[in-house]
Order: structure tokens, then sequence, then C-alpha cells
């Protein structure tokens, strides 16, 4: 994976600096996915963790946004408990948590249908959330 920002830049700059940085089909992808995730939920809080990956959060993880030589890879924490109608989960399919869409060069982004796993995935947290606190 690529590296990018410093430990004292926040979060936001860091993935900015990241789709800069890209400066290719990964960086306009990467961009035009973070404007979804902010698009289905104004109130999303963006985390840069593991050493360079851009994480979108609401009240836990929604999903992170990895950038890899041939694709970039949106990973839904709790994807295999949300409904995805349209089908866009085509990568990590075989775990019990997690599911991703890989994005490849070229290829068109169902933006009504990702804003949609997108907020399914921010009410599965806040119904986690909810449980636990009872």
């Amino acid at each position: 994976m690529d590296q990018a920002g410093s430990d004292t830049e926040s979060p936001s700059r860091q993935i900015d600096k990241r789709i800069e940085d890209l400066a290719d089909w990964r960086g306009g992808t990467l961009a035009r996915l973070r404007a979804l995730v902010k698009e289905a939920d104004p109130e999303v809080v963006e985390e840069w963790k593991w050493r360079g990956v851009p994480v979108w959060e609401h009240d836990g993880i929604i999903c992170t946004g990895e950038t890899y030589k041939a694709v970039v890879k949106m990973t839904f924490a709790k994807g295999a408990s949300i409904e995805d109608p349209a089908g866009l989960f085509n990568s990590s399919l075989e775990g019990n948590t997690r599911r991703a869409i890989d994005f490849h060069e070229g290829e068109a982004i169902n933006e009504e249908a990702l804003k949609a796993l997108v907020r399914a995935a921010v009410a599965l947290n806040q119904s986690s959330r909810a449980g636990k606190k009872k």
C-alpha cells in the first residue's frame, strides 16, 4: 500500500495528501469515493489509521479506502451484515464480517447504490451502539 502524510497532520489533510500523491486514476477514484461517503453521511468523521489508510467513521468504522497498484478497495467493516441489493460487494466475500468493493481503472461507480451501502453501515453502527447501551 502507498504511504502518505505524517502523524502531525489532520486525518482529512492526510487523505487530501494521499489523493494528491497518487496523481493517477486511483487518486481520482479515491476522491470520488470520499465525496460519496460524505454525501451519504454529512456527519462522517475521517480518520487515518494503520500507517496510511483513510477510514470513515460514524458510531464506529463505516469503511476504509485502500489504494493498491491495480485497484482502489473500499472495505466495509461490517459489510457481511449489510444488504447489498445492487451487488456491489465483489471482494472479501468469504469472511463473516467484512465485505469490500474493488474499483478498477475506468469502471463506473454506482453512486446511489454506494451511498445506500454507506447509510446502511451507519444505521447498523448506530443500532449496534444503541443495543450496547441497554
